[in-house]
C-alpha cells in the first residue's frame, strides 16, 4: 500500500487521518514516529512529513518535546469549525447558483439517489463517503483556489465531526439527506438566500449535536472519576 513515491507522506497522512476520524486513535493519544514507520515500513522522514500534513488539517497537535498527539475535541472547537464551514460553503453555493448550467446538476441528482439508497439500506459507511463526494462537487464552482484550499484543509476535521454525528443518532442520515436535497433545490430555483439559510440551519444543528455528545462524554468521565476517588 505504501510505495515510495512523491505522495507517500499524503498516503500516510490519509491512513492515520482515517483512524483519527473513526475514533480508532483517540483524542490525546500520542502518535509515535518510530512505531508508525515500523508498522508501515516507511522512513521516519515520511512519517514526520505526514504528521505536518495532519497538523495543518487540524487532526493532531505537535508540541516541542512532547511530539504529536491527537487533537482533543471541545464544544468551542466544534462550534468554531462549523461556523467557518458555514461561511465557506455558503460562498461556494452562492457562486454555484450564479454559474452552474442546468445539465451540470445531473451528477448532484445522481449522487442524491445513491445517498437515498444508502439511507434506506442503513449503509453508514457508504453514506459517509458519498456525503463528502457531494460537497466536493461544489468546489470547482468556487473558482477560487484559496477557498477550495481552505475547505480541503478543513475537510478532515469536518469528517471527524460528521462521522460522530451520523453515528450518534439513527435519524441523522435522514437529516443530512434532507439538507442535500434542499440545497440542490435552491440551486434549481436560483435562490441563494434560501440556500444560505439552509446551510446555516444545518451547520447549527450538527454543531449542537456533536457538542452535546462531547459534553455528555465529559460528564460521564467526571462521574467515573469521582466514583474512583
Amino acid at each position: 500500500m505504501f510505495r515510495a513515491n512523491a505522495s507517500l507522506a499524503e498516503q500516510i497522512a490519509q491512513h492515520l487521518g482515517e483512524q483519527i476520524i473513526r475514533g480508532e486513535i483517540i483524542p490525546g493519544e500520542r502518535i509515535q514516529e518510530l512505531r508508525i514507520a515500523s508498522e508501515l515500513e516507511v522512513s521516519r522522514g515520511s512519517v514526520r512529513e505526514a504528521l505536518l500534513l495532519l497538523e495543518r488539517q487540524h487532526l493532531i497537535d505537535i508540541l516541542p518535546r512532547r511530539g504529536a498527539t491527537v487533537c482533543e475535541l471541545s464544544e468551542h472547537q466544534v462550534r468554531s469549525l462549523y461556523e467557518i464551514i458555514q461561511i465557506l460553503l455558503g460562498l461556494v453555493v452562492r457562486k454555484t447558483i450564479r454559474s452552474i448550467k442546468e445539465e451540470e446538476l445531473d451528477p448532484f441528482i445522481e449522487l442524491i439517489h445513491h445517498l437515498q439508497e444508502q439511507v434506506t439500506e442503513k449503509d453508514l459507511e457508504g453514506f459517509f463517503t458519498n456525503s463528502f463526494k457531494f460537497f466536493g462537487l461544489f468546489y470547482p464552482y468556487a473558482n477560487n483556489p484559496y477557498v477550495e484550499g481552505a475547505l480541503t484543509d478543513l475537510e478532515p476535521a469536518l469528517r471527524r465531526c460528521y462521522y460522530m454525528a451520523i453515528h450518534l443518532n439513527d435519524t441523522e442520515t435522514k437529516e443530512c439527506l434532507a439538507f442535500f436535497k434542499a440545497t440542490v433545490e435552491t440551486i434549481f430555483r436560483r435562490d441563494p438566500r434560501s440556500a444560505l439559510e439552509i446551510i446555516r440551519e444545518f451547520a447549527e444543528h450538527q454543531s449542537a449535536l456533536v457538542s452535546e455528545s462531547i459534553q455528555r462524554a465529559r460528564q460521564i468521565e467526571a462521574a467515573w472519576g469521582r466514583r474512583r476517588r
